[in-house]
Parts: C-alpha cells; sequence; structure tokens
C-alpha cells in the first residue's frame, strides 16, 4: 500500500472521507476542505466534521490512508422512515 502523499490528499478535497490514521484510529465521516503546504513533511489536512463548521487540521504524515464515503448508501438510510 502506497504512502498518503499530497496528491492523493488533494485529490479528496470537498469529498466525505474517514480518515485512517497511522496509530489505528479513525475518524470518520469529516470533509476535507483544504490542503495547506509546509515546508518538508509539515505539509496540514484541513478538514471539516458533518454538521459542524470548525475546521480542524492534522498533519499529513499521521495519515495512513483515506476511504470515500458512499453517498447513495448514506442517501438511502437518510431517507428510511421508522
Amino acid at each position: 500500500m502506497e504512502n498518503f502523499s499530497a496528491n492523493s490528499a488533494k485529490s479528496f478535497i470537498g469529498k466525505k472521507v474517514n480518515l485512517h490514521l497511522k496509530d489505528g484510529a479513525v475518524i470518520v465521516n469529516v470533509e476535507l476542505t483544504r490542503f495547506h503546504k509546509g515546508s518538508g513533511k509539515n505539509s496540514l489536512i484541513e478538514y471539516t466534521a458533518a454538521r459542524k463548521y470548525r475546521a480542524t487540521r492534522i498533519p499529513l504524515r499521521n495519515i495512513a490512508w483515506a476511504e470515500m464515503l458512499n453517498r447513495n448508501l448514506m442517501q438511502i438510510s437518510r431517507n428510511k422512515c421508522y
């Protein structure tokens, strides 16, 4: 598996993803909003959580990979009434 790089991070900007971190944690259902290029390995990814407006930044080197969410599956469950 390849490392999560700046190019792959830029391809997910504006999309909802689950971020899998190198320590095994998962940040669920976030939208990647911006990429902040830093010197050397100090690049940051900015994301917003679902239904929140405040952005959070995380170092790019802490992210193992990103999993894009299936929007069709989310729309089905949201429209279902119980």
